[in-house]
């Protein structure tokens, strides 16, 4: 075994009642990562966090903290804590008390209860809040005093299920940062759970995408928004566009041929065979568009129809119906191109900015 990895899922089922809700997930996580498990609701991220917790058993498969197999060990017997997005902070208790629980429980002398409490809060920037009540903070305050409490037992890998979801955006904002800083500064192993993509891609070493009880994809956050394994993730993650043609190969050229026209891209990793049908994402800043020739006539690039645009905080958004029917956007940063409905243009973009992917079902 790799010493590195702290944490190895092998092959995680679980079912309630007929409903499969995990199908065979496996992963290896790294002492001091910060993973984040991605997926919207139903997909069985909750399931994954609560069976590395030990709040439930997989139906069959194993999981190793630090080597050991710990797969049905009670959660006070796991080397491991959570964070719920409710806080669940004890309201009849001050800040410094609902931090030094777990210390006390261990029968700690208070010193060091009070020691550690006060270096913890020091470490969440919530000092001089000690003999405050929970009822007293704000929500982004109760978000770090649970925090707190999770790391006083020093953890070696720490559980966030959804903690930032009953934040405003500019308070999740900020959190995303200060959860980030305290993890680097600890080296603790982060486990995050969230159906935001934001939050993923500015925070992790890590996403797992999940989609109905499996890992869609894992990789880098500019793994999976720049190169996307599936037409689900290109979608999920930064909302790509997933353009369908046919493989026409002349030379060493490769073009993407459609109902409204073609342009060139590179086939990467897909060895892809004259008249094979392929999907392409393009992320929507990466969509190039002009208006077409008075005459019709047109070089490289796909024609489209235009069909509505909106214009808000710098940003242009326009929506284009292709031949085939399908839709798709392009984003731009700048000022209106005075584009209207039903107006004709030439779609394109650089042969790097496309990705083959995968369609769902293969």
């Amino acid at each position: 075994m790799n010493d590195n990895f702290i944490l190895r899922l092998q092959n995680i089922t679980k079912s309630f009642g007929d409903t499969q809700v995990l199908r065979g997930i496996s992963i290896d996580i790294r002492q001091g990562e910060f993973i984040t498990f991605l997926g919207s609701s139903g997909c069985g991220k909750t399931t994954t966090l609560r069976i590395i917790a030990g709040l439930e058993e997989p139906d069959s498969g194993a999981v190793l903290l630090e080597g050991r197999d710990v797969t049905a060990l009670a959660p006070n017997k796991r080397d491991v804590n959570t964070v719920f997005q409710s806080y669940a902070l004890f309201p009849h208790m001050t800040v410094e008390q609902n931090v030094a629980y777990s210390l006390r429980l261990k029968k700690v002398p208070k010193e060091e209860q009070q020691r550690s409490a006060q270096e913890l809060l020091e470490l969440v920037q919530l000092a001089g809040y000690e003999k405050r009540m929970p009822s007293e903070l704000s929500g982004g305050q109760r978000q770090r005093v649970a925090i707190a409490r999770a790391l006083a037992g020093r953890p070696r890998v720490l559980l966030l299920d959804e903690p930032l979801g009953a934040l405003d955006l500019q308070l999740r904002r900020q959190m995303q940062v200060e959860l980030k800083r305290l993890q680097k500064k600890l080296g603790v192993t982060f486990l995050y759970i969230t159906h935001d993509q934001e939050e993923a891609l500015n925070m992790s070493d890590r996403i797992v995408v999940m989609r109905e009880g499996r890992f869609e994809q894992i990789g880098t956050p500019g793994e999976v928004y720049d190169h996307p394994r599936t037409a689900f993730v290109a979608r999920f993650v930064g909302s790509a566009n997933v353009i369908r043609g046919v493989v026409r190969r002349s030379g060493e050229e490769t073009r993407l041929e459609t109902p409204g026209g073609s342009l060139p891209f590179l086939p990467g990793e897909c060895h892809c065979p004259d008249g094979a049908a392929v999907s392409l994402a393009v992320r929507s800043e990466q969509l190039r568009f002009e208006r077409m020739a008075a005459s019709g006539a047109q070089g490289d690039g796909i024609q489209a129809v235009v069909k509505e645009k909106s214009f808000a905080g710098g940003m242009l958004r326009i929506t284009f119906a292709l031949a085939q029917g399908e839709e798709v956007v392009a984003s731009r940063h700048g000022i209106d191109l005075d584009l209207h409905p039903e107006e004709k243009v030439l779609l394109s973009w650089e042969p790097q900015a496309a990705t083959v992917v995968e369609e769902d079902g293969t």
